[in-house]
């Protein structure tokens, strides 16, 4: 092996170290938004899930799907009063 492909072997080395580095710097930050996200997802299922049990006698119901678990999980409490609005 010459004294050129080493150079770049090594500095491709680097730069995966680099961006490993720089992904771990990333996903520790934006865990604690994934850990909040999911938080406010459970707490909204289970407020989602109780509304709609008082709210089925009153003809109130909202499904419980992807889309409703997004708009809940990323806005909270919230979330849900603007769901049951827009439905």
């Amino acid at each position: 092996m010459d004294t050129g492909m080493e150079v770049i072997i090594f500095l491709a080395y680097a730069a995966g170290l680099l961006i490993i580095f720089l992904l771990a710097k990333f996903f520790a930050f934006s865990g604690r938004i994934i850990l909040k996200i999911i938080i406010n997802s459970i707490c909204g299922g289970i407020i989602l899930i109780v509304i709609n049990l008082i709210g089925a006698g009153f003809g109130i119901h909202l499904p419980i799907n992807v889309l409703t678990g997004f708009g809940i999980g990323t806005l909270g409490i919230p979330g849900i009063v603007l769901l049951y609005l827009i439905s």
